[in-house]
């Protein structure tokens, strides 16, 4: 994989912010760099999985099946009042999301992203707010970038120290992972949720942690099945709640098929500890 100069700076500005994550504002490749083309530097790294990033959606449009369930009568509708609420207002046009009247925020969030879910409605516009380095990203610049082509690379004093201490940290934790022993028993529901509670903080997943990751700690010595399993039952006492996957683009394919897959709706892919 090549990255050109600019997305490397991105990279590298993110290396010098707490945890490789910071507001998508406060990462700027040059002090020229505007707006929109920073929000492309970041949404192509993120299509590498080199980044992940969270967006806010500020504009939303009907969608031909959203258009013809509001022609039904309003008490055979399969939705919520708010649900209606906010497909009638998008059938104006392209609404700004601030503009539909539901309170808490929160109600009117809920109300989109199910829509959302269900294909009734789609973004027309989202702002990116935070973005931080993945582990493929960390790989990406611990192991495998190496620059290509002739020409210099300028980079700045604090940015080349920034890399070098982040090669020094990254080799590191690639000697202690080596060295530890693997797992030879199997653990307990509360080890695997423990487990869960580490790795979102270690990986900064704002409870969402991919399972992905949990597969990658726990098999061997679980299989497939019975970490699927440990899962359910965790579910069933409220301990975690599992969540589908909606938006692909930041995953690997390898890292979405280690989802659990549903007979009817999308495959289970985010974990969220509840207690």
């Amino acid at each position: 994989m090549e990255i050109d100069l600019v997305e490397l700076k991105f990279l590298l500005k993110l290396l010098g912010k707490q945890d490789y994550k910071a507001p998508v504002s406060e990462v700027k490749p040059n002090l020229k760099t505007k707006a929109a083309e920073r929000d492309k530097i970041c949404r192509q790294l993120g299509d590498r999985s080199l980044v992940s990033y969270t967006e806010e959606i500020t504009k939303i449009k009907i969608t031909p099946p959203g258009k013809e369930l509001l022609k039904f009568d309003a008490a055979d509708l399969q939705i919520t009042s708010d649900e209606v609420k906010v497909l009638k207002t998008c059938a104006q046009g392209i609404t700004k999301s601030t503009d539909i009247k539901l309170k808490p925020a929160q109600t009117r969030d809920t109300a989109i992203q199910k829509l959302i879910e269900r294909g009734m409605i789609k973004v027309a516009e989202a702002k990116l707010k935070e973005v931080w380095l993945t582990d493929r990203g960390k790989e990406y610049l611990g192991k495998e970038y190496n620059p290509g082509g002739g020409g210099n690379i300028t980079l700045s004093k604090n940015m080349f120290a920034d890399y070098l201490q982040f090669i020094r940290k990254y080799q590191q934790v690639q000697v202690i992972n080596t060295t530890t022993k693997p797992l030879t028993e199997k653990p307990t529901d509360e080890e695997i949720l423990k487990a869960i509670a580490a790795l979102n903080k270690e990986l900064l997943t704002n409870n969402y942690l991919p399972i992905f990751h949990l597969r990658n700690k726990f098999q061997p010595p679980l299989t497939r099945e019975e970490l699927d399993q440990a899962l359910y039952r965790l579910e069933s006492e409220d301990k975690i709640e599992l969540s589908s996957l909606q938006e692909t683009r930041n995953y690997t394919k390898e890292q979405i098929q280690a989802g659990i897959p549903q007979d009817i709706g999308g495959t289970l892919f985010f974990i969220m500890v509840t207690e």
